[in-house]
């Protein structure tokens, strides 16, 4: 029993689980309705209901109440107002743990809610949608927010659900006789960040037509309108604490991971399953993360191998291999086994048994994948330290890049390769290449935009061998990657994520033995860097698309 407060009257009682014997179900989003509606019926809880909600349970067959019933008014101005009465708001917001507003409700003849099942009108895919005007007006939803907030706030006495996802854990506790103070709390919770999420949209909504009116008045809308390729006029970050963790970059900063929550978000590496190993850490997470990037950059089997946000080596598997999978980790650790040494793997395929018993010979901090064969799983999870995590099957890259800077935020475009086609380049010396080189060339420049720039990564057949990456000049980043791939460079191509300013850089790489090489163009100096390659024999193609990553 909970301990006794000197501010709560003499006719309190306190109450823990609570049997649902009454339950108010009003909802958008259809999903699990039906049998959510089941398992109340047979528990016996009474029903009562809105509009369409009421209607899709009636047709179902089961018994239901139609909210106007009990309020003895009709739904009225177009649905606008329905729930929006006493006999609602007094049954939810009745704090039955007080012998006054149980007498109150005598009274009154209303009967008290233990549940509230409601979701709102669709207004933020109303507005993804192309809506305008008053058709984003009416989904801005009023009865639906009052019954959801009245729920939460009285949490002490009725359970408040806003996601069809919780319609398992509601009929578990009808069947174990009702709902926990644990449980209802958070919901409430649940519940209070639905309606903010939802009233900041309708606000981010309003402040753009203000915006654009105001853009009107100035002259200046069509000006910005043709700038613009679709950013909104604002951005709104929302997160769930997941974790706090050990410290930050450095121990002496304190750091916590949060999960993206609202209409907008999608599932990554925050999401992941952890199955075994220490607990993971802020670089751990940023290096997780890199590699995933990586990986998942290539539709064909891929492995990235990453240390401190740059690639120890990427590569994709032989589709002849015995396990192509095996093969590109096999790979991608071979361009800079040094550098792999603790390192992160990332993969977008499932992890083999042959996989696994290789990761398990070298020391790594995490592994990421999107599944694991059962023996796979047991082998790496015989390594205490090692991090296994497995992707959310929903698993989705950000469409928007967002980084924090004094002050305020970057916003851009992720750099993706989905228009991505070699029929773009431009061959601006050297013979044509063949199929299999122009297939290294591909990867080469996939590859290089996981490196932080100024990048420079040399290839062949589907690997890294050697990567420059994170210096100041191109010239010592091309030095890098010859050093890293020492005799493997001869034959290899190279990809460079931006234009080389001068011919110096690209001598190095001549010199080392590659036969061709990828990059974006446009310097000033584009004739004397194609001139360098013409005399040297070397093949070159121009992308005109930079890959800067910093």
């Amino acid at each position: 029993m909970a301990a006794h407060n000197d501010h709560q009257p003499a006719d309190y009682r306190h109450r823990d689980r609570i049997g649902i014997r009454r339950a108010l179900l009003s909802v958008s989003d259809k999903t699990g309705l039906l049998d959510l509606a089941i398992a109340l019926d047979k528990a016996g809880v009474d029903i009562i209901s809105t509009g369409g909600t009421y209607s899709a349970i009636k047709a179902a067959g089961i018994p239901v109440t139609e909210v106007s019933q009990v309020t003895g008014f009709p739904e009225t101005l177009d649905g606008r107002v329905k729930t929006l009465h006493p006999s609602i708001h007094a049954g939810i917001l009745a704090d039955m743990r007080l012998i006054a507003h149980e007498g109150q409700l005598d009274a009154l003849k209303v009967l008290p809610f233990e549940l509230v099942v409601v979701n709102l009108y669709p207004f933020v895919q109303t507005v993804q949608s192309g809506a305008k005007g008053d058709a984003v007006v009416e989904q801005i939803d009023i009865g639906g927010p009052a019954m959801v907030r009245a729920a939460a706030k009285n949490h002490a006495n009725v359970a408040i659900v806003v996601d069809p996802a919780k319609y398992g854990e509601i009929i578990t506790a009808v069947e174990q006789g009702g709902t926990t103070m644990q449980q209802r709390r958070e919901l409430a919770y649940q519940a209070f960040s639905h309606t903010a999420r939802y009233d900041s949209a309708v606000a981010s909504w309003f402040g753009a037509e203000l915006e654009a009116a105001w853009q009107r008045e100035a002259g200046q809308s069509a000006e910005n309108e043709a700038k613009n390729p679709g950013f909104a006029s604002t951005v709104e970050l929302k997160g769930q604490l997941g974790n706090v963790l050990r410290y930050g970059e450095n121990a002496h900063q304190a750091a916590a991971i949060y999960r993206t929550v609202g209409d907008s978000a999608v599932a990554g590496i925050a999401q992941a399953r952890q199955f075994g190993g220490k607990e993971m850490s802020y670089n751990n997470y940023v290096d997780a993360d890199a590699a995933l990037r990586a990986a998942y950059d290539f539709t064909e089997p891929a492995v990235a191998i990453i240390k401190h946000a740059n690639p120890c080596g990427i590569a994709v598997g032989d589709p002849n291999a015995p396990d192509v999978i095996a093969d590109a980790h096999a790979k991608a650790h071979m361009c800079d086994s040094v550098s792999a040494f603790g390192g992160v793997i990332a993969t977008n395929r499932t992890v083999t048994v042959t996989m696994a018993r290789q990761v398990a010979g070298i020391f790594t901090e995490v592994i990421i994948a999107p599944g694991y064969e059962l023996e796979a799983l047991q082998i790496l999870l015989e390594k205490k330290n090692l991090r296994v995590l497995e992707l959310p099957a929903n698993y989705a890259r950000e469409s928007l890049e967002i980084k924090q800077i004094s002050g305020g935020l970057l916003v851009q475009q992720a750099d993706e390769f989905s228009n991505f086609s070699t029929v773009n380049w431009k061959l601006v010396t050297g013979k044509k290449a063949d199929t299999p080189t122009m297939a290294d060339l591909e990867f080469a420049w996939r590859a290089c935009r996981a490196v932080k720039s100024n990048g420079i990564l040399l290839a062949r057949e589907g690997a890294s061998v050697g990567v420059g990456m994170g210096q100041v000049n191109r010239v010592d980043s091309c030095k890098l990657a010859v050093e890293r791939a020492e005799s493997r460079s001869r034959g290899a191509v190279a990809a460079s994520d931006a234009f080389f300013p001068f011919a110096d850089g690209l001598q190095i790489l001549i010199d080392a033995g590659v036969k061709a090489v990828v990059q974006p163009g446009g310097s000033m100096r584009d004739a004397e860097v194609i001139a360098a390659a013409e005399a040297a024999g070397i093949t070159m193609y121009f992308t005109g698309e930079r890959h800067f990553f910093h």
